[in-house]
């Protein structure tokens, strides 16, 4: 995938590291599979701007946090 997609894979790991918050926290609060959240994280997959909006709520940071 794109370098944007792996960024913001990497920003959203390490977020949600930094919160304790595991990918099937993510995953149950979104009511997207586990798997697809592995997915935004290895940057195979771009997620939605709906579900980038979700996921910056869902980790308490900004949407600039996940997309710089």
């Amino acid at each position: 995938m794109s370098k944007e997609s792996q960024a913001f894979g990497r920003n959203m790991k390490r977020l949600r590291m930094e919160k304790g918050i595991t990918q099937g926290d993510i995953s149950r609060s979104l009511k997207l599979a586990r798997s697809f959240i592995s997915n935004i994280e290895n940057g195979k997959t771009n997620p939605t701007l709906a579900t980038i909006v979700k996921i910056a709520r869902t980790l308490g940071v900004p949407i600039k946090d996940l997309v710089k």
